[in-house]
């Protein structure tokens, strides 16, 4: 039986590469569609790879009429916070521009579904211990903004006939139990890769800001394993296709489990049995204190549950993937 088209952006990335990985295992075809700005070759493992950019919405149009996926599924982003402040208007021709083109090129090959890899930030600072769905939506940088615009233009979109999931990963962490793929990000500026890049060298690890109202003063997260979201996107994939009928639903991926920054170098030196020697610098602009999900609406409708989100388990997959500058 031959496989069903699924149209993957940014499937060269860390999420996207992981979720092309199960969607091949689960039957689907990935078709990855990337600009290699940030992702990797070497990533795109199961299924074709069409270089192109975003923006290209001619070449984005005829890929599709070519492939005729059932659905798309939408990673292709810039994402990181510090940077965004820095160059807010990269981000919103990047993440909203960019989306916008996906979204033309979609509805002239008559492609209605989506799947769109968005994020916590869109929630900025709420002040609750567990956030839902339900909670409004403020971000506080441009990042968070530009995917909170993205999710009400599929909000509208409906109008045309389309439909839409919004994933809201809490932290995405660790790596490809296989080790076939992982974590490789150009600056990397995720926590635990850079701890473990600490240990490796022996350099001192930049802590943003000590003094954050929380048990130990740094900033709190939910961290899930990218084993998890991808399995996320895969059950999302198959509610999103029972039906017909335009519609747009978000749902939050996380545990509901927080820890803190010391906690999560506390983890890492555990499990390599080196210490990290840790400097505390200034917050970062647009770092809210805690972000912990209750991600309840992904169990009870997408029967989504995660299974790999210890920090023992992703502690253990990153340190077997290795430290950043291992790939380079």
């Amino acid at each position: 039986m031959s496989r069903v088209n699924i149209l993957v952006t940014g499937g060269a990335g860390y999420i996207g590469s992981h979720t092309c990985k199960m969607l091949h295992a689960a039957g689907w075809a990935p078709v990855v569609y990337d600009n290699l700005s940030r992702g990797h070759r070497e990533f795109v493992k199961w299924g074709e790879l069409i270089e192109g950019d975003l923006h290209d919405t001619e070449k984005l149009t005829a890929v599709l009429k070519e492939f005729k996926p059932s659905a798309v599924l939408h990673f292709a982003a810039l994402a990181y916070v510090g940077e965004s402040v820095r160059d807010p208007l990269r981000y919103y021709e990047n993440n909203v521009a960019g989306t916008l083109s996906l979204l033309s090129a979609m509805n002239a090959a008559g492609v209605r579904n989506l799947v769109f890899s968005s994020t916590c930030a869109t929630y900025g600072v709420p002040n609750v211990p567990f956030i839902n769905e339900d909670i409004p939506q403020q971000p506080v940088n441009p990042y968070g903004q530009s995917k909170w615009m993205v999710e009400q233009i599929l909000r509208a979109a409906t109008a045309n006939g389309f439909r839409s999931v919004a994933l809201r990963y809490f932290n995405a962490a660790g790596a490809d139990p296989d080790r076939e793929i992982g974590e490789w990000h150009e600056p990397e500026t995720h926590l635990i890769p850079l701890v473990l890049a600490a240990t490796d060298a022996g350099q001192p690890l930049q802590v943003f800001g000590g003094d954050y109202p929380t048990p130990d003063g740094t900033c709190v997260r939910d961290y899930i394993h990218v084993t998890d979201l991808a399995d996320a996107h895969v059950k999302a994939l198959d509610w999103l296709l029972t039906d017909t009928r335009p519609a747009f639903e978000a749902f939050n991926l996380g545990t509901g489990n927080g820890y803190s920054v010391l906690e999560i170098i506390q983890a890492v030196e555990k499990a390599v049995r080196r210490p990290v020697h840790r400097a505390i610098s200034e917050r970062r602009p647009g770092d809210p204190p805690r972000l912990v999900a209750d991600a309840r609406r992904a169990n009870e409708i997408l029967k989504w549950q995660p299974l790999h989100s210890t920090l023992e388990t992703i502690v253990k997959t990153a340190h077997a993937w290795g430290p950043p500058h291992a790939r380079q």
